[in-house]
């Protein structure tokens, strides 16, 4: 059964987009009619733009292809969800603009862009202290506890990943692009989708492979995130090509050997507190467990990065996936995948 609808009113739906509606022409001159110099990114949904309104606010303006092959129905969903949702860790939506066959989402302008820029070159994640690095871990963690356990709708992401934590000033945290979210009741267990979309790397096997997701879902991608901000280096594919193995695989051989922190990104300088370091990578093995009631919630989460006291649980060896290549029926992906697939109706995000 797929996840459940939104419980409010069609009514109440409609009054919270109303008071977010922008003209078209106000977004066209605030971003000079869509310029080329003021693209910030692309992906599967179309464009983003910077633009600065006519108060000298500035924003990020998601405009919707009209070929998209994500449509029409994921933006209606991050709207929906977005304008309904107030943390300091998630993305603000400003506005939507729906006329003129233009489908835009408007957002809070966020000048460090998105994580992965940073952390996956080997020049730019010099800028990204540990302390750093440990505030952005501490901040996807209280934007997941609000969506898992706080807010009024209970909400799993589906696509958390690096590109997809955005940085302000300041470098805090922010979670975006919830277009695949859904909304679940916390007396399930899980749901179960016939239509897997993600991004590989990020996925939970039980998601992958069977179909079924939930808030544990979410906490096994925010464990690979956390194993990534480590170490510097993606999930994606293989992590030592000699040896087929991926960065879970690779973490989790080094972890039983207790030569961990040989893994550490080696552009964080030496004075890092390795203690932190190594609570850190141990709180993301937890959250990759293959079992999801092996994971912990997020409240615990945040609860074991906060404390000095807690003693952490014992692992288990992790769910990291068996590398096989596969076929997928999206034009997206990149062949060959590797990944924990078997041969089923995929979507994948890149």
């Amino acid at each position: 059964m797929e996840g459940e609808a939104c419980n409010t009113t069609s009514h109440e739906n409609i009054q919270s987009i109303d008071s977010l509606l922008l003209d078209l022409s106000t977004l066209r001159a605030a971003t000079d009619n869509f310029a080329e110099h003021k693209r910030l990114g692309e992906g599967g949904f179309g464009v983003v733009y910077k633009g600065i309104l006519h108060d000298g606010q500035e924003i990020a303006v998601k405009r919707l292809s009209q070929n998209s092959r994500q449509g029409i129905g994921e933006l209606k969903t991050e709207l929906l969800l977005v304008a309904k949702l107030n943390h300091k860790n998630l993305v603000r939506l400003v506005g939507v603009c729906l006329e003129k066959h233009e489908n835009i989402l408007v957002y809070e302008y966020l000048p460090n862009r998105s994580l992965d820029i940073l952390l996956f070159d080997t020049q730019k994640n010099k800028e990204l202290h540990w302390a750093m690095r440990y505030n952005i871990i501490d901040g996807i963690a209280r934007g997941l506890q609000y969506l898992h356990e706080d807010s009024q709708m209970k909400i799993v992401h589906r696509d958390l990943k690096a590109s997809n934590i955005l940085l302000d000033s300041a470098y805090n945290p922010k979670i975006s692009d919830f277009g695949l979210a859904k909304i679940y009741r916390g007396d399930r267990s899980h749901i179960v989708t016939k239509r897997i979309a993600g991004t590989f790397g990020y996925m939970s096997p039980e998601y992958a492979m069977r179909g079924q997701y939930s808030s544990k879902s979410d906490v096994f991608s925010f464990g690979v995130l956390v194993l990534e901000i480590i170490t510097g280096r993606r999930n994606y594919g293989s992590y030592d090509y000699e040896k087929d193995t991926d960065l879970i695989n690779a973490i989790w051989q080094h972890w039983i050997r207790e030569k961990a922190i040989e893994l550490i990104d080696p552009s964080l300088s030496n004075n890092s507190p390795i203690d932190q370091l190594l609570k850190c990578i141990h709180i993301g093995l937890l959250c990759v467990q293959e079992n999801p009631a092996d994971r912990p919630l997020m409240s615990a989460v945040n609860f074991m990065l906060t404390s000095n006291t807690v003693q952490l649980p014992s692992l288990s060896r992790p769910g990291f996936c068996t590398l096989q290549e596969i076929c997928v029926d999206s034009t997206e992906s990149p062949e060959p995948i590797r990944s924990c697939l078997s041969r089923t109706r995929f979507n994948p995000r890149v």
